[in-house]
């Protein structure tokens, strides 16, 4: 997400308004219902998660504990069991 300054897309009389709320604050205005995408649709990290997963998946069923899992990929070892219940 990128910040945008309001007086470069805002009227100056709105801008007064929101002032009355709030003054020289960040503010978040989320998006109308309907358009929101869902998690992950707009970078690739939903698709390296799923191959990380896959790769401890496949790991695991070679033999490699959950523990040595844990130290190799930086997680905990209730992350590894949590991915290694979606087998």
């Amino acid at each position: 997400m990128s910040y945008i300054k309001a007086e470069e897309i805002l009227p100056e009389e709105l801008i007064r308004q929101i002032q009355k709320y709030v003054d020289g604050v960040y503010i978040y205005i989320p998006r109308k219902p309907g358009t929101r995408h869902p998690w992950g649709q707009e970078t690739d990290y939903k698709a390296e998660l799923k191959i990380r997963n896959d790769r401890i998946q496949s790991d695991y069923a070679s033999g490699e504990s959950v523990t040595a899992l844990s130290r190799r990929y930086h997680l905990s070892e209730k992350s590894i069991r949590r991915i290694l219940q979606k087998l």
